[in-house]
């Protein structure tokens, strides 16, 4: 019996890994609280000496803990030794430390999403924008900085123009942060390619941050026509502009053959009432499931037993081990 992690199973700590037998009170270890992310400190230390351990095989990590360790799972907390074929609460560990993101809401929230669907690149930890416009990277690069914090600028560049048949000069914006990439693929059902993602419904927060969204798109795939009062927007994504098109209700007629479409959205179209707010969360989904593969019991036999390290921790209970959420019985 028992609860714990061996000496050299390491945890999760604020600033880095720590074997289990070097966590002291006072240390700040990573948790989670529901689906984010959350910091909590270690109250107090107790070793024991076991003869018997588990080692827990999941979907990313094997790691190693007391047979009655305690785990989080859909379901409530359940035993080590009896988690084979259920599912643990895990976070990626290697983004613990990165710098996390309060986004703003409104008009510059809605442009960036807008002008990131039409022109935008959501790389691994980064997004960007290209374009041949200055005032509309100037705008992009302002309303970045204004809904998320982060600082962005202008770069002049150059780059191939298959209509000129050389080098076009250019504007680029690009912000390493993997947080904000990882925000815009949530925001777009989870793939940021232009022709898989999904209409960003956060966006129907309220007006004032659909109408930045409109803009922000318009100015990358769009235009306002000459002869009347509308934006134009084109998109071969047809799931994408179906979407949108019931938002502000608008008739949507797909191109077939791969032809792009478009989707006019006349100045009037809050007067069909068809827009209606909805309550979405802005900050990321940090935490997701992983398979318990196996579970396999370890016994010391003759050797010297395992010496055993857990911890009481305030505010949270709660820690991770390689970024699955373990709970101490306390």
């Amino acid at each position: 019996m028992g609860f714990g992690l061996p000496s050299k199973q390491t945890v999760n700590a604020v600033g880095g890994r720590l074997p289990a037998r070097s966590v002291q009170v006072g240390a700040r270890l990573w948790t989670l609280d529901a689906d984010r992310t959350a910091q909590t400190t270690v109250t107090e230390v107790v070793a024991v000496k076991v003869r018997e351990v588990a080692e827990i095989v999941t979907d990313h990590v094997t790691f190693t803990v007391a047979p009655d360790q305690l785990l989080g799972t859909p379901d409530g907390w359940v035993h080590a030794r009896d988690a084979e074929g259920t599912v643990l609460a895990w976070t990626h560990a290697r983004k613990l430390c990165r710098e996390r993101l309060t986004v703003k809401p409104g008009y510059e929230f809605g442009y960036l999403l807008g002008a990131n669907c039409s022109d935008g690149t959501v790389g691994r930890n980064y997004v960007s924008l290209v374009v041949n416009d200055q005032e509309f990277a100037s705008r992009f690069a302002a309303c970045l900085t204004a809904a998320t914090g982060l600082p962005a600028r202008l770069e002049a560049v150059t780059r191939p123009s298959g209509y000129l048949q050389r080098d076009a000069p250019g504007f680029r914006v690009r912000v390493v942060s993997s947080y904000l990439a990882d925000l815009m693929r949530q925001y777009v059902g989870g793939d940021a390619h232009h022709m898989r993602q999904r209409f960003p419904r956060v966006v129907l927060r309220d007006r004032e941050t659909f109408e930045g969204f409109l803009d922000g798109y318009t100015d990358g795939d769009g235009f306002r026509p000459k002869n009347y009062r509308a934006r134009l927007l084109v998109s071969s994504n047809q799931t994408f502009l179906s979407e949108l098109a019931q938002v502000v209700g608008a008739k949507f007629t797909p191109r077939g053959k791969g032809l792009a479409s478009h989707l006019v959205v006349a100045d009037s179209w809050p007067l069909r009432g068809t827009f209606k707010p909805e309550k979405h969360r802005l900050g990321l989904v940090e935490s997701t499931w992983v398979e318990v593969r196996e579970v396999r019991l370890r016994r010391a036999g003759s050797a010297k037993p395992f010496t055993l390290y857990s911890y009481r921790l305030e505010p949270y209970p709660n820690f991770l081990v390689n970024g699955h959420l373990l709970r101490q019985p306390w």
